[in-house]
């Protein structure tokens, strides 16, 4: 049984009402009418054999965007005086990698502390009582998502924490780190989960995407299959107050059953929504 194609979504072909004389120019794609669901690069057209001008442009200013998230330097000092305004104490600490060059280029130096921040935060966590949790700020592989997207994070998600009279480590911003990083930190100061905020790798049509790892019973040896992740944290993707909803189910679900990485699942569902139809999962989120 056939059905009809709504005339929206029916293929635009090249050429159907070009005006008499018009010389060649880009040509549309049959599937141009999709792009409006998606901001993949989808029916760009062609000149000939090639990209139309207008979308290889595009192209190259994405990909301009995607690595200066990558190589714009981190202030660390800037983030940590926004950091204060949530009332913890921020500790401020760098990785081994002495600069971003080193740390694309040693990631397992972005997985260990230098030595003098090591001794810091050993003397810091000497001083904090047993915790529930710390909180770790990096920049990653993308400075601009921490900027825009870290302190509207943890804005949303401190309230909720302190709600369930969650014990907290002071807030720590190190510079240059990777997920594991998070193992060192949190072993330290015996916190029951780590939890990191960092910027992800960007994509071309997303240089400002925050990732946020936690592990349950943060020690070094630990693998990716320990961890959880809630992704694409920007406007664009999941918004950062759904993804402070998300992570603080998550985080308590973890504690109340002292579990974490593939054994704890989200079974939530669309928090704050239902009904037929509604899906239960939130878009934009991974958990592995």
């Amino acid at each position: 049984m056939s059905e009809t194609i709504p005339s929206s979504l029916e293929p635009t072909w090249p050429g159907e009402d070009a005006p008499a004389g018009s010389g060649p120019g880009p040509v549309a794609d049959p599937w141009s009418n999709l792009r409006r669901f998606t901001n993949a690069r989808i029916a760009l057209g062609r000149t000939g054999g090639s990209l139309p001008t207008q979308a290889l442009l595009d192209f190259r200013l994405a990909h301009a965007r995607a690595c200066d998230a990558v190589i714009t330097p981190f202030d660390p000092q800037s983030l940590t005086l926004q950091l204060e305004r949530f009332g913890l104490p921020v500790v401020l600490l760098a990785s081994a990698a002495a600069d971003k060059t080193q740390y694309l280029q040693r990631p397992d130096l972005g997985r260990q502390l230098c030595p003098d921040s090591r001794s810091k935060w050993r003397d810091a966590a000497a001083r904090i009582p047993a915790c529930d949790l710390v909180v770790i700020v990096s920049d990653g592989l993308s400075t601009e998502a921490v900027n825009t997207q870290a302190v509207p994070l943890l804005g949303a998600l401190l309230p909720r924490l302190q709600e369930r009279a969650l014990i907290l480590a002071p807030l720590v911003v190190v510079r240059h780190g990777r997920v594991a990083l998070q193992d060192e930190i949190g072993a330290a100061c015996q916190a029951r989960i780590s939890l990191m905020l960092l910027g992800e790798r960007p994509g071309l049509g997303s240089a400002d995407s925050l990732g946020a790892y936690f592990t349950f019973g943060p020690a070094p040896g630990k693998t990716d299959a320990d961890r959880n992740c809630v992704s694409n944290i920007r406007p664009e993707g999941l918004n950062p107050i759904e993804a402070a909803a998300k992570l603080d189910w998550l985080l308590g679900e973890s504690l109340r059953r002292s579990v974490g990485g593939v054994v704890l699942k989200d079974e939530a569902g669309w928090i704050g929504r239902s009904g037929p139809g509604v899906s239960r999962t939130l878009p934009g989120w991974d958990v592995f």
